[in-house]
């Protein structure tokens, strides 16, 4: 069979509603709209989340907390993904966003702690934990703040 063989089984293709095509195709006159009421005229929907005059649950429910539209979102990785990397090579984010580990850069990354490094690395962030930095030092690498 080739591509241009291929025929969709008998069924399995749909035709469309053709509305208000006569009363004899079950949809003429009110074209499936029902009568009258606020459905039935264009453009007859009410908006999204109202509940017809009840208080919407988006205003019943009680708002708590507070989002700081300035806080800085940094993409984090951990140590152990420094691993795949040559011993010596020197690590920044652009390398790191072009080997895939990371998506993208953010507002900054920050090197987190969890896993073993065994290279000497020179890794350059934005933020270290303590212990990212310390294990990156104690493999004989460098930890600096960009």
């Amino acid at each position: 069979m080739k591509l241009h063989e291929l025929k969709a089984v008998e069924g399995a293709r749909k035709s469309p509603k053709r509305v208000g095509r006569g009363t004899g195709s079950g949809l003429g006159t009110t074209s499936g709209r029902g009568n009258k009421g606020q459905n039935a005229r264009s453009g007859g929907r009410v908006r999204p989340g109202f509940e017809g005059g009840q208080m919407p649950l988006t205003r019943r429910l009680p708002k708590v907390g507070f989002t700081n539209i300035f806080a800085k979102e940094y993409a984090e990785i951990n140590v152990a993904a420094l691993e795949r990397f040559d011993n010596g090579a020197e690590i920044t984010p652009e390398v790191l966003k072009q080997e895939g580990v990371i998506k993208n850069i953010k507002d900054g990354v920050k090197i987190l702690g969890d896993g073993q490094l065994t290279k000497s690395l020179t890794v350059k962030a934005h933020k270290f934990s303590k212990t990212a930095q310390q294990k990156i030092e104690s493999a004989g690498g460098k930890a600096e703040v960009i």
